[in-house]
């Protein structure tokens, strides 16, 4: 469902307007009034981005010093209308060399009712691109003193640009030394029990690419996941030996993806974006790789003694290492003095946290370290039956695994012009939610 605005405001903070567009006739010109009047006013603005006047609908965001507010009629797609308003703010903000407020619209207000009148089409989103828009509206915004000298120039060929599949990606681009730079980047998210036993486990990962080639390339990407092996086998009518294939789910893709051949194929083909760019986001639910176990134990002797002993180890392969491995271990607040030995790294007690804060700076595969600790307590029975045992926190990164055993299987580039290209792959996993209770 289509926004369908019937008008755009741009206020300050005292409810002035600064900007404002009508798109269509089904409401009146006092819209602003009923804005200030019955949320402005009753400052409200807090507490809900969407509200509902008579028969209208008030969508409005803040930025800097600025609330725009879109007014629809009728039913309307309040993700997208918030999405227009993200996008139409970084499209100024290109213009004005960064800076989007009060003193910026006021500075450039003619070319801005030319935007509004170029992103938006009788209430619909158009084009918002700011390298697509930028090749035909090229009259430059009054830039602030502190903001950066503009680094993108228009190009040629526009219409091109503005009806082609390929507006992402402008023509003419040319490197002495084509190379494309793919990371995949996962985030383990883990609740396990004091006894081992999984409760929750999932990893989410996307794929970030930077690609500095020249000409306009057809790039195509292959990876071990199911069903594109599946497919893979079927179109050459025998069995595909590729070792562990995985199970995506939740896939989203950048707009550059081809879904058509996606949907047919079950390969990632695409024309990438020039620079930076994230490719895609998954999330994987069966078969993770963890790359670390707990085993903590803590026994309470009496009311003011502690022992702690955590044991961790890393299941990856013996030739990895984790880099900056963290590992909270809750304490009671009542805590008074710790005596803390590990056989890895540093440990010591953090007051602030509640917790042992124990830092490895490089921690081997297929090894183990441990923890052991004394803490003495203040007898305060209140506060010691009120302690209900935090889980145990980690936090690190592991080059060169992945936990879902995702892996890419070739990356291959076309061009007219037949170059060579250098492709380079990295792996991390990281730690996002990764808890032990204990």
């Amino acid at each position: 469902m289509p926004v369908a605005a019937s008008a755009i405001y741009f206020l300050n903070l005292r409810g002035d307007v600064l900007i404002n567009r009508l798109y269509r006739d089904d409401v009146g010109g006092n819209m602003v009034d009923a804005f200030r009047l019955h949320i402005m006013q009753t400052k409200e603005l807090g507490t809900c981005p969407v509200r509902q006047i008579g028969g209208c609908s008030f969508f409005y965001m803040r930025i800097s010093n600025v609330y725009i507010v879109i007014v629809v009629s009728s039913n309307a797609n309040v993700a997208c209308a918030f999405k227009f308003v993200v996008e139409a703010v970084n499209l100024f903000k290109s213009y004005f060399g960064g800076a989007f407020d009060e003193d910026a619209i006021r500075n450039n207000f003619v070319l801005i009712y030319e935007l509004l009148d170029e992103i938006m089409d009788f209430g619909y989103p158009q084009n918002l691109s700011p390298e697509i828009l930028k090749l035909y509206i090229t009259q430059e915004g009054v830039r602030s003193p502190f903001s950066s000298k503009p680094t993108d120039k228009p190009v040629p060929n526009a219409t091109l640009q503005v009806t082609g599949a390929v507006g992402w990606r402008r023509e003419g681009l040319a490197y002495k030394k084509n190379e494309v730079f793919l990371d995949i980047v996962e985030s383990v998210n883990l609740l396990m029990s004091s006894k081992g036993s999984v409760l929750r486990c999932d990893v989410t990962g996307k794929i970030l690419m930077k690609c500095f080639l020249s000409g306009m390339p057809d790039l195509k990407l292959g990876l071990n996941d199911k069903i594109g092996l599946e497919k893979e086998s079927e179109i050459k009518s025998r069995p595909t030996k590729s070792g562990k294939t995985i199970e995506l789910d939740d896939v989203t893709f950048h707009q550059c993806v081809n879904l058509t051949r996606f949907n047919s194929e079950k390969t990632v083909s695409f024309v990438p974006p020039d620079g930076e760019f994230e490719l895609m986001k998954y999330r994987i639910t069966e078969g993770v790789n963890l790359p670390f176990r707990v085993l903590p134990t803590i026994k309470e002797l009496g009311r003011t003694r502690m022992e702690v002993n955590v044991k961790v180890k890393s299941v990856f392969g013996a030739k990895m290492f984790a880099l900056g491995v963290v590992v909270k271990v809750p304490v009671p607040k009542q805590t008074a003095k710790t005596s803390v030995q590990v056989t890895s790294g540093r440990a010591k007690y953090n007051a602030s946290l509640d917790c042992l804060m124990w830092k490895i700076r490089k921690f081997p595969g297929q090894t183990e370290a441990t923890l052991s600790a004394e803490v003495e307590l203040i007898s305060t029975i209140a506060e010691k039956k009120s302690w209900t045992r935090p889980p145990i926190q980690m936090e690190f990164q592991v080059p060169m695994f992945t936990a879902s055993g995702l892996r890419v299987r070739f990356l291959k580039v076309w061009e007219k012009s037949g170059y060579n290209t250098v492709e380079w792959v990295r792996y991390i996993t990281k730690a996002g939610s990764y808890e032990i209770r204990c």
